[in-house]
């Protein structure tokens, strides 16, 4: 792999550690319980309910309010993305809109350092529009910089490029967390390895939450340039980006027209749709669902985080690597099947049994953390889910990249993302009724299993073109 490879790779080591402290493991669900949750609590409002009642309105309060977060930005994203995809194929350089658009997440991300609890620093509607914000600009940059794969190296080599940046993304997060765990929380919480929380941060309000927006900023803009100094840009200098709009524009509608010419592309699109639907939600709900039933603690998330950002890893290049042992699509079937037979497993685990009450659970070790045989049996298949959800992005991105028109790839990776985000709602949708419906947490869960085996029986339909 030579450095233009490298340099798209390491796009994401710079990028991808926003998505996963912001949006999955530290800020988002921060800003539900300890800001939406809490400030309603405190309001009063909630006074004439029973303590429990009272907090589980306050929780859904808080996760009703990310879900309005990406709603919204989901739908801004879904609406535009495809036509910013075309305009990619036929305008000028692409680095500088990149430039636009990490800056916006920059900002952004910088800016939640003053999301505070009880009122102090910005509002709520401030923090969400700047979550929007960054959540459009983050699908934006991801659009124009997979318009730049396929110049990034040799055909064959796609694959391992697109798995290292992925692997490369959560790897800078691993880093991260064990910064804040080793700087932070741990001092806090143990005196250990220094007897208090670095830098003089105060754990009593929420520092080590806030802290996220601006570490990912600093890491975003420094670790961009060698990105910017090597990547090479297929954009044509000088070109006319109105033009480029206004062409992209029509295109869209064109493609949309003609979807028949691309039968296969349109039906991996549309398996991509719900299969990634069902891994949004996964993804979205794991950590509820792990503190419901598990009782983990901050402390004990952390470690997941760590955890499972450093088995993403190893997915991302084991994707590139099983793409070329048995091609793209079977890869990618493999990926979701064995996604969705540990994440079955994951839903047999309570704190009472393991394997749907088949086996007792019982404490295997005195430590901080993970004490129990299902606290580590989950872990471990945090491990497998870690690896084949990420190993698919590879794979899915590389399948897009192989069905794709020569020459068109910007465009169909705005169908693409597309594709990723106008039914994101689907998932929690599906959740939400079958919870209520059974009034069963696990059950609700399991029904994200109807979007996987969707996506599978639409993707099995796919035909490869030979020369993949």
């Amino acid at each position: 792999m030579d450095k233009t490879g490298f340099a798209w790779a390491v796009f994401e080591w710079a990028r991808n550690p926003y998505y996963i402290l912001i949006v999955i493991y530290i800020f988002a669900p921060y800003f539900a319980r300890d800001i939406i949750g809490a400030d309603l609590l405190a309001s009063g409002d909630l006074d004439a309910l029973e303590p429990d009642e009272a907090l589980r309105t306050a929780n859904a309060q808080g996760q009703a309010t990310i879900a309005s977060v990406t709603k919204w930005a989901g739908l801004i994203a879904a609406l535009s993305a495809p036509f910013l995809g075309a305009a990619l194929d036929r305008g000028g350089r692409l680095k500088p809109l990149l430039a636009v658009f990490l800056g916006a997440i920059a900002a952004c991300s910088a800016m939640l350092w003053f999301a505070q609890p009880g009122g102090e620093g910005l509002p709520v509607w401030a923090i969400m529009s700047l979550l929007v914000v960054a959540y459009v600009s983050y699908t934006y940059s991801e659009v124009t910089h997979n318009a730049m794969l396929s110049v990034s190296g040799e055909p064959e080599r796609l694959s391992m490029i697109s798995g290292l940046g992925l692997g490369l993304g959560n790897l800078a997060a691993v880093l991260i967390f064990v910064a804040i765990a080793l700087l932070l929380i741990l001092p806090g919480a143990i005196q250990w390895p220094f007897a208090e929380p670095q830098f003089g941060l105060d754990l009593s309000t929420f520092d080590h939450a806030r802290i996220a927006g601006p570490i990912c900023a600093v890491w975003l803009v420094t670790f961009s340039i060698p990105f910017f100094l090597n990547a090479k840009d297929p954009g044509v200098p000088g070109a006319s980006w109105r033009a480029a709009i206004v062409s992209g524009f029509q295109t869209v509608l064109k493609t949309l027209r003609e979807a028949t010419k691309y039968p296969d592309l349109m039906k991996f699109l549309i398996a991509r749709m719900f299969y990634q639907d069902g891994m949004a939600a996964l993804l979205a709900l794991s950590a509820v669902y792990v503190a419901l039933f598990l009782d983990w603690g901050f402390l004990e998330m952390l470690c997941f985080a760590i955890f499972g950002s450093a088995w993403a890893f190893a997915g991302g290049i084991f994707g590139g690597w099983l793409d070329g042992k048995v091609g793209v699509k079977n890869a990618l079937i493999i990926e979701i099947v064995v996604m969705v037979l540990a994440f079955s497993t994951q839903l047999s685990l309570t704190q009472e049994t393991l394997l749907f009450g088949t086996v007792d659970n019982y404490q295997v070790w005195d430590g901080l953390v993970f004490k129990t045989l299902s606290d580590l049996t989950y872990l471990g298949l945090v491990s497998i889910v870690a690896v084949t959800v990420t190993a698919s992005i590879s794979s899915s991105r590389a399948m897009l990249v192989t069905l794709a028109p020569a020459g068109r790839s910007g465009e169909f990776f705005g169908l693409y993302a597309i594709a990723g985000t106008i039914t994101v709602w689907m998932g929690p949708l599906l959740v939400e009724w079958f919870t209520t419906a059974f009034n069963d947490q696990r059950i609700g869960m399991a029904s994200i299993c109807l979007l996987f085996g969707i996506g599978l029986l639409v993707l099995i339909f796919v035909r490869m073109p030979q020369r993949a």
